[in-house]
């Protein structure tokens, strides 16, 4: 356990980003996965609805460091070429 005064301010620094980085985690994976969902439904307006807000979330935590810039454009890219690919398929 930390000593030093700078030092329990540091833990105490580490708790409260942990616990930031972990809520941004999470909105980033709920909001994937409402988007999956509503693409499986067939819904496109819902499914693009939902893709923006996960580009937003994805975006926001990798402008804040919670994850690193290149995965979140990886996931963004995913997504919308899930999307793209269903609505190819719908019209087909």
């Amino acid at each position: 356990m930390a000593t030093h005064k700078s030092a329990k301010k540091r833990a105490r620094q580490d708790l409260k980003r942990r616990e930031r980085n972990r809520d941004a985690k999470s909105a980033v994976r709920t909001a994937i996965k409402k988007f999956r969902l509503a693409s499986a439904s067939g819904d496109a307006d819902q499914a693009e609805a939902t893709l923006r807000s996960a580009e937003s979330q994805i975006r926001r935590a990798a402008s804040k460091g919670v994850i690193p810039r290149t995965t979140a454009s990886r996931q963004v890219a995913r997504l919308s070429m899930q999307k793209n690919r269903d609505a190819a398929s719908a019209t087909s």
